[in-house]
């Protein structure tokens, strides 16, 4: 039986965390090949576990050409480009807008925003020339509702979620869908490294009453890059449990 990314080839981002190394595993078993990206050296450990069908690259995703150098792994080590998964972000620290400092909501922007952006910039192209292709961008349910002290990370979001919808419009009628999806709080290192006040906070007000799971976004991640979603483009699906449901 095929799988549902057969001989696709995909992209992802931020491939060193929970959640980005669950959607990196689930492409590739389902019959993807992956060249899954990190700053942290910690996609090169899972690129050797998963084999032959994923390679690991090192990328700033803020860099113009070092996301020009991962999408062109891509075509030199597989031949094409047909999902991109920009997932790679940082919070950023927690702090009151008043109190910010300019400089970290810089560098918080240039990976989340920024780094979406470049994605996107390079990808398309690639992706035109070939007939089409799926990009799914990571936003956060903080794209919808209010998180206090989270500024920059909010802003991050909301830019992920607007530039989603700007080229999915763009580009709907060649062949390329974007879409994102925007996760509540999901059992990760970035949800881990909260004061535990806070985490707890955001469990009790959650209708289930937990986190989610990685494998819980990565099975929506794939759905966004499989051809089960051709219908669908410049949606933001948000998957937090119901929390932004309140």
């Amino acid at each position: 039986m095929k799988g549902r990314l057969e001989d696709k080839v995909a992209v992802v981002t931020g491939a060193g965390g929970a959640m980005g190394a669950a959607i990196v595993r689930r492409f590739c078993a389902e019959g993807a090949r992956v060249v899954a990206v990190d700053v942290s050296g910690e996609q090169e450990a899972l690129a050797s576990e998963l084999g032959d069908h994923c390679v690991g690259f090192t990328a700033d995703v803020a860099s113009a050409p070092e996301v020009q150098a991962m999408l062109q792994l891509a075509l030199d080590r597989f031949g094409r480009l047909d999902v991109l998964c920009n997932n790679a972000a940082i919070q950023g620290y927690l702090r009151l807008t008043g109190d910010y400092e300019v400089e970290e909501f810089d560098r918080v922007m240039a990976v989340n925003a920024r780094g979406v952006f470049l994605g996107m910039r390079y990808a398309i192209p690639i992706m035109l020339e070939q007939g089409g292709g799926s990009i799914v961008n990571t936003a956060s349910m903080a794209a919808k509702v209010a998180f206090p002290q989270l500024v920059a990370y909010s802003a991050s979001k909301g830019a992920v979620m607007m530039m989603t919808k700007n080229a999915a419009v763009e580009y709907a009628d060649r062949g390329i869908r974007v879409n994102c999806f925007c996760p509540g709080s999901i059992d990760t290192a970035m949800l881990n490294g909260m004061p535990r006040e806070y985490i707890d906070a955001v469990i009790a007000a959650n209708p289930v009453k937990r986190v989610g799971r990685p494998d819980e976004i990565a099975d929506l991640a794939l759905f966004l890059a499989s051809d089960e979603s051709s219908f669908i483009t410049g949606t933001d699906i948000v998957i937090d449990g119901g929390y932004t449901a309140l």
